[in-house]
């Protein structure tokens, strides 16, 4: 189904703080998290790969928190 959030990961429902803080977990909020022209590369690994290290040298962030908390200015 073409919804908004297609391209997204599905995250499994959990209570466990464990499980919210393990690395599979938040690998799929850092890659939900990132912009769209991004994830749209994900079926190109090249593309993605290199697209990816740019944005990540124009915007250096030095936690999670500031990575989340990122919006794109239009």
């Amino acid at each position: 189904m073409n919804t908004r959030n297609n391209s997204d990961f599905y995250q499994a429902l959990s209570l466990l703080t464990v499980y919210h803080k393990g690395p599979f977990y938040m690998a799929i909020m850092v890659y939900n998290s990132l912009p769209p022209e991004i994830q749209d590369f994900s079926h190109n690994i090249k593309k993605f790969k290199s697209s990816l290290r740019a944005f990540l040298h124009q915007h250096p962030f030095y936690t999670l928190e500031e990575y989340f908390s990122y919006e794109a200015v239009v």
